[in-house]
């Protein structure tokens, strides 16, 4: 194998002393530079001094971290210990998004950091749905596949970035790794961890443009030679540009110890609490005439509006080093997320015949959507690493065992309306009586935000969800030659299933249990040190009612079918085949990649009814392709230029479903093409200017997995989310080696766009609006 054989875990997983230095290595800004260990960050782009401290057979350096002007773009390996090759070695697209990277373009929720990368898109959920946020990776619905340090994070909230050191997207299916779901790929979070290392303190503050105000705290302590705390804090708070009273605020804590007891044993344990008090907002709606969102209207949020997500959890990780070849990991992680919503929507729509003020007319009305989602877990992983010769072919082997159990209340509010109504409105449920925020004559009516007088209380659970799976794995690398590596992995996950669910007043218990197989195969060609060809096929499966959020909806990933069918349906299953090339340059300061795929996803589950069922006797009557390609890289050109680039190009396709109408269409929420671009350049040792680029091509609303909703008679998709093209400016100043300053200019164009849309059109999320925020760093 190449050089770059040297970042397999067998080297980077050793534990104690080892593991010191396996992580000055790899935390390097001068990536794949062993000897520049002073360059230590982990991510977050410090210079270090450094003084050795005797041990029993090694010199370990502990490190005093303090301001820096280099920027890490570039990390060589994966924050999953299970990936035991470096990123430049593993047959399938991994990108990593490091801190410096996330702070320099200015984005702080999840949701933000991963809607410009590219291939990735954003969703509404069903009735609104405002829990969180809804992914969307090569086509393929990844809202309950995003986990943090490997662990499944399960349910919907608000995801912060103030405790995070990386991100990790992993593009395709990817089931021995994840478990269940995964169908186009996962997120994965990095936490920042205390270590015994390094010893600095970094304070953030930033005010701006907006009534934005944000302070974050990052104090890792070393206690002794073997034990450091490290704390992370937060407290922020903003408006959204340009739709007053939209709100956000957030307030957190993470505190993360560590304790070496032996060389070998090592024990990590954090907690992390975040309370997000959200005003939110469902922008605009779609005009069907038009064929365009509407551009130009009032903020509408209601006094009662909220959306909030409380999540608290508690890690604790167990590393232990049986010899050079034999590593023992364990995590276990318990969790409680409280999520709610009410939100207001904003749409279109004609005044009744009966209307007194303007009968026939248009005007636009609001609705209420809302829910609430109590999640509570428990996880843990053991991992067996073995480093070891097989017919005299050395080999990684990695041998896991996983169980979780997550149980998911869900249910809504009962509302009362104490103002009077203010218009009557048809529908396709007849006339009815609503709130309408312009008046008989077109204009806007006043006092919005206390027009329908709203309030509430909270109702009983209308879904009640348990799931629990024990699953197991074997994943391998093997060097066949100093050429080549064969990886492979196979996994089965074996789960329970209950949701005892009530829709439209009637309610049911759907239970059952099954096993999923799913597996992956990789070869990796070395033709240099630097350049490589690979080839994967991997698989993925989705089980019915695997989205923990809908209950018994079957159209947005809730359980499909009635009680009695349920335990009859087969998992969906998703296979991929890839083919890329990897290359690494400028003295392994820069990585490029591309690669071909096809995704297949067949036994797609789908609202047949009984009586198609009668005669079908399955549920899986859906098969859906997505072929693309994808380019990207990542690093160094040049000491003074840095950069991040990807770009996909992709086709999908409904292949077969029970409706023969949908054949031949697009998926919904997919983008055609995507482009993302963040450079990074150092004028002189005191200014850094930079900025990033988002480009997205048109898509079309619709449900998830399938075709997009589509206007037959006029032969013509029905909602369209144009196009778009943002950017964003950043420029640091360093002062001192400890003090710096960053400007980050957001949308400078104030470019006008929308992320996403509901499958009728009722409504579409706004992209925000230029913005200014200036922040000041100390570090001590």
């Amino acid at each position: 194998m190449t050089s770059h054989t040297k970042y397999h875990h067998k080297n980077k997983i050793a534990l104690g002393a080892h593991a010191i230095a396996a992580a000055l290595v790899f935390s390097s800004p001068q990536v794949y530079a062993e000897s520049n260990v002073e360059n230590c960050d982990k991510d977050s782009g410090v210079k270090c001094e450094t003084k050795k401290i005797n041990q029993s057979d090694e010199a370990i350096e502990l490190i005093r971290v303090h301001g820096s002007k280099t920027s890490v773009y570039l990390h060589p390996a994966s924050g999953d210990m299970r990936r035991v090759a470096a990123l430049v070695d593993t047959p399938q697209i991994i990108t990593v998004l490091t801190q410096d990277q996330i702070l320099e373009a200015g984005k702080t929720d999840l949701k933000d950091i991963l809607s410009a990368q590219a291939g990735i898109t954003l969703g509404t959920g069903e009735n609104g749905n405002a829990f969180g946020d809804r992914y969307i990776i090569r086509g393929h619905e990844a809202r309950s596949d995003v986990f943090v340090d490997g662990l499944r994070d399960p349910g919907m909230s608000t995801r912060e970035s103030f405790a995070t050191e990386r991100v990790e997207i992993t593009k395709g299916p990817s089931s021995t790794f994840a478990g269940r779901g995964s169908s186009g790929g996962a997120v994965n979070s990095i936490t920042k961890k205390a270590s015994v290392n390094y010893n600095f303190g970094r304070v953030d503050a930033g005010l701006g443009s907006d009534e934005y105000k944000r302070v974050t705290l990052d104090y890792n302590l070393p206690l002794s030679e073997n034990s450091a705390i490290r704390l992370n804090a937060l407290v922020s708070d903003e408006d959204k540009p340009d739709r007053e009273d939209i709100s956000n605020e957030r307030n957190g804590v993470q505190l993360s110890g560590v304790y070496l007891p032996t060389q070998a044993l090592s024990i990590t344990a954090d907690g992390y609490y975040l309370d997000a008090e959200d005003v939110p907002d469902l922008g605009s709606y779609y005009d069907s005439d038009a064929r365009a969102p509407v551009e130009d209207i009032p903020v509408y949020a209601q006094a009662s509006d909220f959306l909030t997500s409380k999540v608290k959890t508690f890690t604790l990780r167990t590393e232990y080093e049986v010899n050079d070849n034999i590593v023992l990991y364990n995590a276990t992680r318990f969790g409680e997320t409280k999520n709610g919503y009410i939100t207001t929507g904003a749409s279109g729509t004609t005044r009744a015949a009966s209307d007194l003020q303007a009968p026939g007319e248009k005007t636009i009305g609001l609705s209420t959507h809302q829910g609430y989602q109590d999640v509570s877990y428990a996880s843990t992983q053991f991992n067996l690493f073995w480093n070891t010769k097989v017919f005299d072919l050395e080999n990684n082997f990695v041998f896991g065992l996983e169980y979780s159990d997550e149980s998911v209340k869900n249910g809504v509010y009962d509302i009362n309306y104490n103002n009077a109504t203010n218009c009557i409105t048809s529908g396709r449920r007849g006339d009815s009586e609503g709130y309408c925020i312009v008046d008989g004559t077109g204009n806007q009516v006043s006092d919005i935000a206390q027009l329908m007088g709203r309030t509430y209380t909270r109702g009983d659970n209308d879904a009640v969800l348990d799931i629990e799976t024990v699953s197991v794995y074997l994943i391998d690398t093997v060097h066949l030659t100093d050429q080549l590596d064969v990886s492979y992995g196979a996994r089965l996950d074996n789960f329970d299933y209950s949701n005892d669910a009530t829709s439209r007043g009637t309610s049911a218990l759907y239970a059952y249990s099954d096993t999923m197989y799913n597996g992956n195969l990789g070869l990796i060609y070395d033709f240099s040190e630097d350049l490589n060809v690979y080839a994967n096929y991997s698989t993925a499966t989705n089980i019915n009612g695997g989205e923990t959020d809908l209950g018994a909806n079957c159209g947005y990933g809730g359980v499909c079918g009635n009680a009695t069918q349920v335990p009859d349906s087969e998992p969906e299953r998703v296979e991929n085949i890839e083919l890329g090339t990897k290359l690494m340059l400028l003295d392994d300061n820069f990585l490029f990649s591309a690669s071909i795929f096809q995704i297949t996803k067949n036994d797609v589950m789908e609202s047949v009814g009984d009586d198609d069922y009668a005669t079908l006797g399955t549920l899986n009557t859906g098969e859906n392709k997505v072929r693309g390609i994808e380019i990207g890289f990542v690093g160094n050109l040049t000491d003074e230029l840095s950069v991040q680039f990807s770009a996909t190009s992709m086709d999908s396709e409904v292949v077969d479903s029970i409706n023969e109408d949908s054949i031949g269409l697009a998926l919904s929420n997919f983008a055609e093409k995507s482009v993302y671009l963040q450079l990074r350049y150092e004028i002189n040792e005191s200014f850094v200017v930079g900025g990033d680029y988002a480009y997205q091509s048109e898509m079309y609303a619709g449900q998830p997995d399938t075709a997009a909703g589509y206007d037959s008679v006029n032969n013509q998709y029905s909602v369209v989310v144009p196009s778009y093209q943002v950017v964003n400016l950043f420029a640091n100043y360093y002062a001192t080696n400890d003090l710096s300053f960053r400007l980050n200019i957001g949308n400078a164009f104030d470019e006008k766009y929308w992320t996403a849309a509901y499958r009728s059109g009722s409504f579409m999320y706004l992209g925000s609006a230029t913005s200014t925020k200036l922040t000041a760093t100390y570090e001590f």
